[in-house]
């Protein structure tokens, strides 16, 4: 059986109720969390100088074994 779904119901307020501070303009704020990435270059960077250095072993490795 379907879901009864409820209906909304707007409410409008009359132009005589609205006060002077709802009638301001308001300004969006983008205060979101202050995020800091720096561990991340410094985690990518030492990732690719162990990629780097594990290559480089397996290629010398390759001369020593032939």
């Amino acid at each position: 059986m379907p879901k009864k779904s409820k209906r909304q119901v707007r409410r409008e307020t009359s132009p005589s109720i609205m006060t002077a501070a709802s009638e301001q303009p308001v300004t969006a704020r983008s205060s979101g969390p202050n995020t800091d990435y720096s561990y991340v270059i410094k985690d990518l960077r030492r990732i690719g100088i162990l990629a780097g250095s594990f290559i480089l072993i397996l290629i010398v490795l390759s001369f020593f074994l032939r």
